[in-house]
């Protein structure tokens, strides 16, 4: 079975780059994401001149939210996550019941957050075409969750073939034909089923409503039959409430401690009492989803004896008489012979006397 259809939607309470590269904020983070319910807290792990060159220009969602003054690389300076942070913050988790989780978006951090023992790893969208980080990542052999922003279908195919190498051989493919080569391999697909879920995500920071399209959930699951999930970058609730209503069973949120603090991504996050609020309506929603049998719930069967209608007769009947239809009609008796059987009984001969209002 695969990590994600253990039961119940799993919640990631994305803290990103949120913090602004503060120790004190980051915690605040941790202790939010779990005053909320989720199940996760993720962070971004990168050393942003790994990441970024110096020509690199930001998105527009990024110059709107944090100007262009700056490059990409000077704005993510500001908000590198310190190696030193990882352990108190992962301890701070563990302690208060959420799997710390965080990012890499180059190898010299997720070679750092492989000694962490990480339950999950989470690949960003933008890696998706990113063959040896996916590789790597695979390499560590632990649940992984790919989302899916900004790609096609070819490319998502590309993606689980990389990661399905990845779990199988320590050493990296010689060409992509090795991986194509190897993705064609029932055992290879297996291993993936086993380990990914996908997310589909839109990127753009807030997403809009007609850009949400979340029926590419039923798209992911129908061409690769795995677990998928949802990354929402939409402003408010609704999009992960309506996701997690498709059979979405991850939910992946941006949250910020203030929504006015300044930086990429806070203008677009949930306040924690925003964020519990969803985690609340996440889980109302799983419970209402029920399971996939129409059959009446238990306490529907009061009200079935108290709101169905039984047969009885309309005026009275002698016996012997031959009944026909206007003999007979319906009421509330909370029990008695279905109204389905009327037809049945018209054209035989009653068995005794019925006064009107007698049951059939």
């Amino acid at each position: 079975m695969n990590y994600f259809e253990r039961g119940g939607v799993y919640i990631i309470a994305e803290a990103g780059v949120n913090h602004n590269g503060d120790f004190d904020k980051a915690m605040a983070l941790v202790d939010a994401a779990a005053a909320a319910g989720a199940d996760a807290v993720k962070f971004q792990t990168f050393n942003a001149r790994l990441l970024a060159s110096a020509s690199a220009p930001k998105a527009a969602y990024q110059k709107r939210n944090t100007g262009e003054q700056d490059s990409q690389l000077e704005m993510l300076l500001k908000l590198e996550l310190p190696h030193a942070w990882h352990a108190p913050l992962q301890a701070r988790a563990r302690e208060l019941g959420l799997d710390f989780l965080s990012t890499a978006f180059d190898h010299e951090s997720l070679q750092f957050l492989n000694g962490l023992d990480l339950p999950v790893y989470k690949i960003a969208s933008g890696e998706i075409i990113n063959g040896p980080m996916l590789w790597h990542v695979a390499r560590a052999g632990r649940p992984m969750i790919l989302s899916t922003g900004m790609s096609t279908l070819g490319e998502i195919d590309q993606a689980l073939a990389v990661l399905a190498h990845g779990l199988e051989f320590d050493q990296p493919p010689a060409s992509l034909e090795d991986v194509w080569v190897n993705w064609a391999r029932p055992q290879a697909r297996a291993l993936v089923a086993e380990r990914v879920a996908l997310l589909h995500c839109t990127s753009q920071y807030p997403a809009r409503a007609h850009e949400v399209n979340l029926m590419a959930m039923d798209v992911l699951h129908k061409t690769f039959g795995l677990p998928v999930g949802y990354s929402d970058h939409t402003e408010g609730v609704l999009a992960s409430v309506a996701a997690v209503a498709r059979s979405a069973c991850i939910v992946e949120k941006h949250f910020t401690l203030d929504r006015s603090l300044p930086g990429p991504d806070h203008a677009a996050s949930l306040a924690p009492d925003e964020l519990k609020a969803m985690v609340a309506q996440v889980r109302q929603v799983q419970q209402m989803l029920g399971q996939a049998v129409k059959a009446p719930q238990a306490s529907e069967w009061d009200t079935r004896k108290a709101a169905r209608q039984s047969l009885v007769f309309a005026r009275a009947v002698a016996c012997g008489q031959r009944i026909v239809a206007e003999d007979l009609t319906t009421a509330r008796r909370g029990a008695g012979v279905s109204p389905m059987q009327a037809w049945d009984l018209v054209g035989q001969l009653a068995e005794r006397d019925y006064a009107a209002g007698d049951p059939a």
